[in-house]
């Protein structure tokens, strides 16, 4: 949009967003912000939007996972490598089902705020708004906690790019060697109840060694122990963003320097609000968020507005309905984007339309309900003829108690032992792993039925 300016959404109605009572600390965090370095940049974000248009055309597989909410206080280096290690052997096991590339984005150097179901939450008789994530206000139960304090975002800033220092490194500098990944994922079908994911694994094994024999090793190959990897959020407080957008010299577009994609949520996609109006400017891949409420003309127009010139990769239609529900709200949009004849690429988040209170009080997500939904997602792509493009998980690689069931059989008694989020129940590095198994098997199985399909 030619016309477009950073600045256009504060002219627009705003929701799931903090009024600033301190509005020149706001003011001076916004300045000091808009001076620092973009912690990425354009030429990664074009290549993203080309990766994620193959992802949307059946030639590669989006693997999007991480926090719900990142934390500034269980912010350290070992807890960025679990998450990066469990996402590299959920992609190595994906290729291989997949038989396609499959990109890497993590949920990661950004995923600071939240929106939430209500403004304001109480507890014992006591109102208080409503934790909004650590780039916004304290999760602490106190009324000077909750006030939203804008120096947060130069916190958030740091420990972005503090993430993002190290994800580099490990991304290069031979954390990522295949054979390093394949010999983590063995470890975990080593496990009785694992046996079922042990065959997968073997022939993965026995691919490697064929490539090792024909010469084809990390020595030889520098793509066989370097990674590219990206990051995203929700571009939910749009000061930060705002302050991060850089003018790219390149292209002349604007670049949402927060991460690589943003994404809009289901709460924040009105047509004509602040969110939808910052995303249809910025030259990054943007992700929508569908659910259950989401309308086939509503998808209409935000299609046209968040990517008018219908490239391949700009747009990326998150669904997230909840297990047994994607058969009842899922064709009428893949039948809008068919009308359309728009360019997107297809994702199905299992995880926030799945989220139950346990006996025991906890939030929690019961992993046959999330392998159901992507069952389903898989189930009306192939009845639609359309491609399913990927999955989008919250998930960390330490060992947490938050969502129940796997190999590992985490039980509602259990959830008190690790429950260590934030915000929203999350996969632990097992359950990502298992997932990563199931999914593959969904992917190998369609690949084949397609194949055969085409012979006849």
């Amino acid at each position: 949009m030619s016309n477009w300016q950073k600045t256009n959404w504060r002219s627009k109605p705003r929701v799931q967003m903090p009024e600033y009572t301190d509005q020149d600390a706001l003011q001076s965090v916004e300045a000091q912000l808009s001076k620092y370095p973009p912690l990425v940049f354009a030429g990664e974000a074009r290549r993203l939007k080309s990766q994620l248009g193959a992802a949307g055309r059946g030639e590669a597989f989006l693997l999007q996972g991480g926090d719900c909410a990142e934390s500034f206080e269980q912010f350290s280096a070992d807890a960025i490598r679990d998450t990066f290690k469990v996402m590299l052997q959920m992609a190595m096991v994906l290729t291989y089902g997949a038989k396609v590339p499959v990109v890497k984005v993590g949920r990661m150097a950004g995923q600071f705020a939240k929106p939430r179901s209500a403004p304001t939450e109480t507890v014992n008789g006591v109102e208080l708004p409503s934790y909004r994530g650590d780039i916004i206000n304290e999760l602490a139960f106190t009324p000077g906690s909750r006030i939203p304090d804008p120096k947060k975002m130069l916190q958030a800033y740091t420990q972005a790019a503090a993430t993002l220092n190290l994800i580099r490194a490990f991304s290069t500098g031979g954390y990522a060697d295949v054979h390093q990944v394949h010999a983590w994922t063995l470890g975990f079908t080593e496990g009785e109840k694992a046996e079922s994911y042990r065959e997968m694994a073997n022939r993965i094994t026995d691919t490697l060694d064929f490539m090792k024999a024909a010469g084809v090793t990390t020595e030889t190959a520098h793509t066989l122990q370097s990674v590219e990897f990206y990051t995203s959020h929700e571009g939910l407080l749009l000061e930060y963003e705002e302050a991060l957008t850089r003018l790219d010299s390149t292209s002349g577009k604007w670049l949402a320097g927060s991460g690589h994609m943003i994404w809009i949520g289901d709460r924040t996609r009105q047509p004509d609000g602040a969110h939808v109006e910052f995303c249809s400017g910025v030259l990054n891949p943007i992700g929508l968020k569908c659910g259950p409420t989401t309308t086939a003309e509503d998808l209409k127009i935000l299609m046209q507005k968040l990517n008018p010139a219908n490239e391949e990769g700009k747009l990326t239609l998150i669904a997230r309905f909840g297990a047994g529900k994607a058969g009842e709200h899922l064709p009428r949009l893949v039948k809008a984007v068919k009308e359309e004849g728009a360019n997107v690429t297809w994702v199905c988040d299992p995880m926030h339309g799945n989220t139950i209170k346990s006996a025991t009080g906890y939030k929690t997500r019961p992993f046959e309900s999330v392998l159901r939904e992507v069952r389903d997602f898989f189930g009306v792509h192939q009845a639609e003829g359309t491609i399913p493009g990927g999955v989008h998980f919250e998930m960390t690689g330490q060992d947490v108690t938050e969502c129940t069931g796997g190999v590992r059989d985490v039980t509602e008694e259990d959830l008190s032992d690790r429950y260590h989020t934030a915000c929203d129940p999350r996969l632990n590095a097992s359950q990502s792993l298992e997932l990563a198994f199931l999914v593959a098997e969904e992917v190998s199985k369609l690949r084949t039925r397609n194949e055969s399909r085409a012979a006849i």
